[in-house]
Order: structure tokens, then C-alpha cells, then sequence
């Protein structure tokens, strides 16, 4: 049986880059695929009663005027399906790490309408990053869009990266979407998620630096689709894309090829639109469309630490919160870098842990105080109080309790501990170096001696009367045997030191 299609032909007018003019069509709906021939495609972006505005995305043979331009009445889809996990695709669904031809189980529209109200549900489950800075102040719930932001270089891609390598055992899936990047900055990125096994769960959509513009407009919407797909499987969906500062400067030359007025920064009118119809989409469903949740870390970069750009602007409007790595902090040695005086997450505590929303309260406002009485401390020539010497000791540890290095993530039971031994002074009797083996080996030691507590902890997420004295007996353990451990010189030297003392009082009697 022969299929019947419904075609029109046009003719090429007007080539300006990206933006072909095409006369002749009858119909035109936005979005509509048009074919030149030899492999050559692009997508509808406007038009009038006369003529087609077509944006190129794929491009095969140089096209001129008078080339003929065919138009069937079918929207972009994009492939989507199961076997897309663990492979690296662009935005026209083809592979790009050689290996072999991609696997379908059907098509998805690029462009669709967020899901209305009736059919989420309140956020009610935590996204466990693994940035205990994050999971601890800046907490991300399953259905949120949290904007990472910050200068070049601060460290915007690692937070992201850390947070779907901590995806490993949690049944998420993860879409990391590449905008705009350089081939060896991807590349970095492919190499990290293979020497982790991050391709068990993870996507990769990418449109390189190298790449049309009409590709870089179509990838994180094809990334959004792709996550929609496992979405409503009833799956739960982590979605990275970075960043959105590409995408926009994208768009803005398509809209300056396409004559349409410029606005702020040269930018068209509806740069905010482009963004939402984007981040409107990820939710947490209803049960009765499956449980499913799409969650967003948009990246945007800032120049020179300014959140009041437009595109910033914008995208701190559209989102639950947002976290701001600061580069004056990057330069000091905190990293992750994050401000927590800009950082919020806006809906992120109702989901978090009771036994970390519980100790980690104070620790913004302790954080922050510390800052403050370091740079004043910094202003003096004199020694402080004996209140100011106690702040900064309990802030420096804080600050060495919230660096973390990268491609490191750090489980919630961990942070439950490592927060419970810090709230009960336990930390304050080690040096910031013990501190920091504390945090790395704290764990398994855990472990060794009480599994069954762990596991009871991740399955309540909350601390009760029996599970703080097993806390509190293996702490006082932990610390008595670093106390064991340490040097006898530095007992040696104290000696030495009080016996100097002495002999300086007798002599000043004298």
C-alpha cells in the first residue's frame, strides 16, 4: 500500500547564513520540516502570506537561490527511546560516538506545552547531589530548576557533573546537554562519566562550538524530549544544560538574520519566552500519569560576577533558586565555590532530610558571621576576643567541612554525621588536617562498626534517642583513637615548652 503525503514545493529567494527566504508554499505551520535535497533540512521560524523564514540545521550541499524547497505537513520529532541511555547524540538524533546506529522506540515533539498544574504534585523527595555545601543549605528536590551561575571558570560544569556521577545507584537517569561547547572541554566531560560508568544512566546531547546555529537553538528542547520520554515511563529524569549563555547568543543571531527588531543587548523580545516554554517543563507527575519527574540544572554564566544581565536576569526569575559560585571564593581555595550569601533554594527544604534540615539550620547564618569576622580580623593589628577566637576556629572548620574536591560526591548518611559531629563539638578537638581525614575515611569506619545504623538511617532520613548514642559512642571512639595516633613529639615539645616557661618566671623573680 502505497502512503499518501501531502507535499509543496517552493523556491529558495533569499540565503542570508543560517535564514533561508523560500516563496511559493500555500501552508506553513511553525516548526514545520522543509527539504532541499541532498540530505540539506530546516525547520519553519516564521512566515508570512508571501514567503518562509526556514532555519538551516543541517546542512549537506552549499544552497543558491532558485533551489527548489519541498514541505510536508509534519512537525520536527525527534527520535527518542530506551537505548538512547549511554550514548552521545546531536540534535538531529544521530550518534556521534561511533557506535553504530541508535536504537528508537518511537518520536517525540520538540515543542510542547508544559504540564498544567492538576498534573504535578508537591515536591515531597530530595535530588541527593552529593555537594554536601548543596545538600546541606542549597537542597534540590525531585521536579525543581536550580540555576547554577557564576563567571568563567568557577566551576559550573563540576557542580553538574558531581551531581550525575552521584546518580549511580539512585535509579536516576541523567541528559547532560552541551551548548555551544568546545570539543576538548566535551571531551574532559565524556572521559570523566566513562572512568565512572556514568553511561549506565546517562545521555549525552550535544551541539559543539563547531556546530550550526539552528543546532544549538534545537538542542536543549531535544534534550527536554528526550527526558520526557523516560519521564513519562514514570521515571525519575536529571536534566544538565550547559549552558543557556550559548543558546541565547544562538538565538540572538537567528533573530538578527530573521530582521527582527533587537532589544536590550541586542537581544529579541522573546528571549524570556525561549527560556520558560524550556524550564516550564520539568515537574514532578501526578501518580496518575506515572510518578514520573524531570529535573533542571540550567547553567548561565555571568561576566565579571554580575547577576543583573538580561539573560541572568530572566533565568533567576523562571527557576526555584538558585546557586552562585562566587570567584573571589574559587580564588581563596573554597570550592565548590558557592556564595551562600546569593544561593537559595526556594523549595528545596520542604524535601530534605529531617536529620539534615535539622543540623544543618544554624550553619548559613554561622557561615556567614564567620566571613564577617574574618575580614575584620583581617583589619585589626591586635588579637580578639576570646568569643572572635572561638568564631573563627568553629568557622574554619565549617569552611573545611563544606570544601569538597570534585568528581567526589559524598552520601547523605555521611553528611548526617560529619553535620552531627560538627554540631556536638566532636570536630573541634582535631586539627583541620584530621578533620579532613575525618571526612574521608568517616564512612567506612561507620561502617566497620555500625552498618545497620546507616541503613536505617537513609531508610527514616531522620536521627532518633538510639541512633545519636551510637553516634556519640563511635565519635568519642574515632576521637580518642586520633588522639593516640598523634606524635609523640607534640607532646615532647609541650613538655619542653612549659618547663622554657618556668625557667622564665624564676629568672624574671630574680
Amino acid at each position: 500500500m502505497v502512503e499518501l503525503r501531502y507535499t509543496e514545493e517552493g523556491v529558495v529567494r533569499v540565503i542570508r547564513g543560517c535564514i533561508v527566504i523560500v516563496e511559493g508554499f500555500k501552508n506553513c505551520i511553525n516548526g514545520q520540516v522543509i527539504r532541499f535535497g541532498y540530505g540539506t533540512m530546516g525547520i519553519i521560524v516564521g512566515f508570512d502570506e508571501r514567503e518562509a523564514q526556514v532555519l538551516i540545521i543541517r546542512q549537506q550541499v552549499n544552497l543558491k537561490t532558485g533551489d527548489k524547497a519541498l514541505a510536508s505537513l509534519e512537525a520536527f520529532n525527534t527520535p527518542v527511546g530506551n537505548k538512547f541511555i549511554g550514548r552521545i547524540i546531536n540534535p538531529l538524533a544521530e550518534p556521534l560516538d561511533g557506535l553504530g546506529t541508535l536504537e528508537t522506540d518511537g518520536m517525540r515533539p520538540i515543542f510542547v506545552d508544559a504540564p498544567s498544574i492538576l498534573q504535578r504534585k508537591v515536591l515531597d523527595r530530595t535530588l541527593e547531589t552529593g555537594i554536601k555545601v548543596i545538600d546541606s543549605m542549597i537542597p534540590v528536590g525531585f521536579g525543581q530548576r536550580e540555576l547554577v551561575l557564576g563567571d568563567k571558570m568557577t566551576g559550573k560544569t563540576t557542580v553538574c557533573t558531581d551531581a550525575i556521577m552521584n546518580q549511580k545507584s539512585t535509579g536516576v537517569i541523567c541528559v547532560y546537554c552541551a551548548i555551544g561547547k568546545a570539543r576538548s572541554a566535551l571531551g574532559k566531560v565524556v572521559q570523566l562519566f566513562m572512568n565512572n560508568n556514568c553511561f549506565d544512566y546517562t545521555c549525552i546531547v550535544a551541539a559543539t562550538a563547531s556546530a550550526p546555529p539552528g543546532q544549538l537553538y534545537l538542542s536543549p528542547y531535544v534534550a527536554c524530549a528526550v527526558a520526557e520520554y523516560f519521564m513519562y515511563q514514570g521515571k525519575n529524569v536529571f536534566v544538565v544544560f550547559d549552558d543557556l549563555t550559548k543558546h541565547a547568543w544562538a538565538y540572538r543571531e537567528i533573530s538578527l538574520l530573521l530582521g527582527r527588531a533587537p532589544g536590550r543587548d541586542s537581544y529579541p523580545g522573546d528571549i524570556f519566552y525561549l527560556h520558560s516554554k524550556m524550564v516550564e517543563r520539568a515537574a514532578y507527575l501526578t501518580d496518575d500519569l506515572g510518578g514520573g519527574s524531570m529535573t533542571q540544572f540550567p547553567i548561565v554564566e555571568t561576566l565579571e560576577g554580575d547577576l543583573t544581565g538580561y539573560v541572568q536576569s530572566n533565568l533567576v526569575s523562571m527557576t526555584d533558586g538558585q546557586i552562585y559560585l562566587s570567584t573571589p571564593l574559587f580564588g581563596e581555595g573554597q570550592k565548590p565555590a558557592v556564595d551562600l550569601g546569593l544561593s537559595v533554594s526556594r523549595v528545596g527544604s520542604k524535601v530534605q532530610w529531617p536529620a539534615i534540615k535539622k543540623l544543618s539550620g544554624p550553619l548559613r547564618l554561622e557561615f556567614l558571621q564567620y566571613r564577617e569576622v574574618l575580614r575584620v580580623s583581617k583589619l585589626k593589628t591586635s588579637g580578639g576576643s576570646d568569643e572572635a577566637e572561638n568564631q573563627l576556629k568553629s568557622g574554619g572548620i565549617l569552611t573545611d567541612i563544606l570544601k569538597q574536591e570534585r568528581d567526589n560526591p559524598v552520601k547523605s548518611e555521611t553528611l548526617v554525621v560529619i553535620l552531627y559531629a560538627y554540631s556536638k563539638k566532636y570536630l573541634h578537638e582535631l586539627s583541620l588536617e584530621e578533620v579532613n581525614i575525618f571526612q574521608k575515611e568517616i564512612y567506612e569506619y561507620f561502617n566497620k562498626r555500625q552498618p545497620e545504623m546507616l541503613q536505617k538511617l537513609r531508610e527514616k532520613r531522620a536521627l532518633d534517642e538510639d541512633m545519636m548514642k551510637i553516634i556519640d559512642a563511635v565519635m568519642t571512639e574515632y576521637v580518642k583513637e586520633v588522639s593516640l595516633k598523634r606524635p609523640k613529639e607534640d607532646a615532647e615539645t609541650e613538655d619542653s615548652q612549659v618547663g622554657v616557661d618556668t625557667l622564665d618566671k624564676a629568672t624574671s623573680k630574680k
